[in-house]
């Protein structure tokens, strides 16, 4: 208890009080239609080829070589410190001369949350959705150790260098975002727009170790049942999305594993717990906010525990900010909204609404199976 009370004696010192009652963490919103249930394995299958099949053909996988400096290995004897290289993945959608967008999750998110969101932007965006080191299908570091907000932000730079060295936009979801305003103050001229989906420079200790405290362990799926249930309870605040949305998270954020005979997530759960090692602190990115000069979209889940107004009144004073308030929706948005796209279509396009803050309402269902004849991915996708 006296812990906690040091934590937000602390954060009030640093202008971000935490709003008293904090907002329900076992809230979630209603799910829209009807919740499937899937009795075998094969029925899962056969569900992902229609629900992924949705996407198929639509984007390439991309890879570079991320090389890890030696000033990141902080576990590692001086002796044994030399750089190496690790896989990076990445999905890339739309023309090859349009302007980038470069999206980046959370702590335990893949690329593939970004799917209805790319599609979407393709027709005039060149989408780039990037699986962190030790997640989906990026390569694993060395070390736990390795695993840290700067190696994060490192791989940003290294991602935007790949891409052809000039300014992006970057949507950085959670610690996507954290990562982003990292980058930005250490390499200026990298961003031209940044989008931040429910992250700014302070994020409170006691919602990072509620969530460190849930990541940071092996979990072994043995019925598509028990796979939906926990999934969906860990994106419980993402938004009212969809079964289909949320079935496509759940598909692509695990694998089968003959091993363990079952479905596992796809990430080093050392990097979970590198995570969940940082998570008994605030994060607390003010002097690098600093030196973020470039418009900035900040989406803001209404029901959120992470991001409060306090947080958004300082990140707002001297910085051409718009924020975009979500309705029943906590940490984070998932952004599959069509309505959501739209206005962050609107505003990279330079041409959003007039005024500083709207709230932007939730668009109706998308339609199940998009397509006549219903598109299907073959079983060699789906891997």
């Amino acid at each position: 208890m006296k812990n906690n009370l040091s934590i937000v004696a602390r954060d009030a010192a640093w202008g971000d009080t935490a709003p008293a009652p904090l907002p329900d963490v076992a809230w979630e919103p209603p799910v829209p239609g009807q919740r499937r249930v899937l009795n075998s394995w094969n029925d899962y299958m056969a569900l992902a080829s229609r629900v992924v099949g949705r996407f198929h053909g639509q984007f390439k996988i991309g890879h570079f070589d991320y090389e890890h400096p030696t000033r990141l290995q902080p576990g590692t004897p001086r002796r044994l410190k030399k750089p190496y290289k690790a896989t990076v993945a990445y999905t890339e959608w739309g023309p090859a001369d349009a302007p980038v967008l470069l999206c980046c999750g959370g702590v335990a998110n893949v690329a593939v949350r970004f799917h209805y969101l790319a599609s979407d932007l393709s027709d005039t965006y060149r989408v780039i959705c990037m699986d962190w080191l030790g997640r989906g299908r990026s390569g694993w570091l060395a070390s736990e150790g390795d695993y840290s907000l700067s190696t994060y932000a490192e791989q940003m730079r290294q991602a935007i260098v790949h891409l052809g060295g000039r300014p992006v936009s970057v949507l950085g979801s959670s610690m996507g975002g954290s990562a982003a305003i990292e980058m930005m103050a250490k390499h200026r001229g990298l961003v031209r727009h940044l989008i931040l989906n429910d992250v700014g420079p302070h994020i409170p200790a006691r919602r990072r170790k509620r969530r460190a405290d849930a990541i940071a362990r092996h979990y072994v799926f043995r019925n598509p049942s028990e796979l939906l249930r926990r999934v969906g309870a860990s994106g419980k605040n993402d938004g009212p999305v969809s079964d289909d949305i949320r079935f496509n998270l759940t598909f692509h954020q695990t694998r089968w594993s003959d091993e363990e005979d079952g479905r596992i997530y796809r990430h080093d759960v050392r990097a979970m717990q590198a995570y969940r090692h940082g998570a008994q602190r605030s994060v607390v990115q003010w002097h690098e906010w600093k030196g973020v000069h470039c418009p900035v979209l900040l989406i803001h889940g209404m029901e959120s525990d992470a991001l409060f107004e306090p947080t958004i009144r300082r990140m707002s004073r001297h910085k051409d900010i718009m924020v975009m308030h979500v309705p029943d929706t906590g940490h984070t948005p998932l952004l599959a909204d069509r309505n959501h796209i739209d206005f962050i279509r609107q505003w990279l396009d330079g041409r959003p609404p007039e005024g500083r803050e709207w709230s932007v309402l939730h668009a109706p269902s998308r339609e199940a199976f998009p397509g006549n004849p219903i598109p299907f991915a073959p079983m060699g996708a789906l891997r």
